[in-house]
């Protein structure tokens, strides 16, 4: 008897599953985040194009080396159903820009992000002056190889409109970015051969909107500008999604 309740159960969960995954979207989103957070910051954006019918994957970077995040997104990557849309957040971009060579990566989407060229790292990008009237990330001095936004600072900074309880637990609760992550060098270039979007956030206080307006305009990505925090995907989900959404039809 439990053989055959088992065997009506699969009969009865087997179509249906294949029905759901028969009105997927024909592209695989993939989300990475970027420095001193996680994956979950992608929570409502994932909802979003999870209702719209996306198969949507998020990668947990260690952001301890870019190898092992450009590793970690590859393995994402690879579990995906469809053709994918890689998406970076942030350091994400390094990572996408990287980890974007995979020749199932059919596009690229940089939201508020670093876009660099072969030979560039973060620490190089940084060294660049910061334009007036523009800040550049509040960090601490690093400590036993790693850095952290100053936690005072980090909610103006990271996310001046986000709920302020959000922000201050963020700020506590912040992953340690490694220094072999910021100063490892980028060696391949996807935005070279594929289709770019690129959002720039016009009140970001982490990489300067300058800077966001050159990586977007040096890759000739699509791109729009939105009146936000770094912390976009946080305070402007719809429209991040949207935005995605573009670049995956």
């Amino acid at each position: 008897m439990m053989r055959i309740a088992l065997a009506l159960l699969v009969s009865l969960i087997a179509p249906a599953a294949a029905l759901a995954q028969s009105n997927e979207k024909p592209v695989s989103i993939v989300l990475v985040h970027g420095a001193f957070v996680d994956g979950s910051g992608w929570k409502a954006v994932f909802d979003i194009l999870t209702d719209e019918g996306y198969e949507v994957l998020v990668v947990q970077n260690p952001t301890i080396s870019l190898n092992g995040d450009v590793a970690a997104t590859q393995q994402v990557i690879a579990a995906a159903r469809h053709p994918v849309i890689l998406v970076g957040h942030s350091y994400g971009g390094m990572v996408i820009t990287e980890a974007g060579d995979n020749p199932k990566v059919r596009g690229l989407v940089y939201i508020a992000a670093f876009a660099p060229d072969a030979g560039e790292s973060v620490a190089s990008l940084a060294e660049e002056p910061v334009p007036p009237g523009e800040s550049g990330a509040p960090l601490l001095p690093p400590r036993e190889g790693y850095l952290l936004v100053d936690p005072s600072k980090f909610p103006g900074a990271f996310a001046a409109d986000v709920d302020a309880s959000i922000t201050r637990f963020m700020a506590a609760a912040q992953v340690p970015w490694g220094l072999e992550a910021v100063q490892t060098k980028i060696t391949k270039v996807a935005w070279k051969a594929k289709p770019s979007h690129f959002m720039v956030t016009t009140k970001d206080l982490m990489i300067p909107p300058t800077f966001q307006r050159a990586f977007a305009k040096r890759a000739r990505a699509t791109s729009v500008e939105i009146d936000s925090s770094h912390a976009v995907m946080l305070s402007h989900p719809q429209q991040v999604a949207a935005f995605i959404e573009t670049a995956g039809r």
